[in-house]
């Protein structure tokens, strides 16, 4: 089992019968925080439909941006794509947000209801460049699946 099959395995157990939205994206980044290496922000970004925006959600990191447009930025072109966004070199990103001059490399993935409608989007921003590949990514994806599993 890899590391990353192994948080997802910690996921399922830890929210296991709970529902709370917030409370379950607080310990997800927390998790997220605590078990992998070479992150310097992990947390949440929630589509707000009466705004048509992404607001800040429960993370773990430093302060960060309140709230990104769709189509901007790394989260806001995985948001209004609905399609996992891997950057090597977020310098590198046309639109990119520098809410943190230390991110380097993002993985953004977006959070989808059951009915294919956007809740929010996954945020992981690395120190180094190139932190994250498509391997990692489909973990992300699998652990945003389960934690979209426990959200009413």
């Amino acid at each position: 089992m890899t590391e990353l099959s192994l948080l997802n395995e910690q996921l399922s157990a830890l929210l296991t019968n709970e529902h709370s939205a917030i409370a379950n994206l607080a310990n997800a980044s927390a998790l997220i925080n605590e078990s992998i290496d070479n992150l310097n922000w992990a947390g949440f970004y929630l589509y707000n439909s009466k705004n048509d925006q992404l607001d800040l959600g429960p993370f773990q990191g430093k302060v960060a941006c309140m709230h990104i447009e769709l189509g901007k930025g790394v989260c806001g072109v995985a948001a209004s794509t609905k399609k996992t966004q891997i950057v090597d070199d977020v310098s590198k990103f046309s639109s990119y947000i520098a809410c943190d001059s230390a991110a380097k490399s993002e993985l953004v993935v977006p959070m989808l209801r059951q009915n294919g409608s956007l809740y929010g989007v996954l945020d992981l921003d690395a120190p180094i460049l190139k932190r994250f590949n498509q391997s990692f990514a489909n973990e992300m994806e699998e652990f945003a699946n389960r934690l979209m599993a426990t959200i009413d």
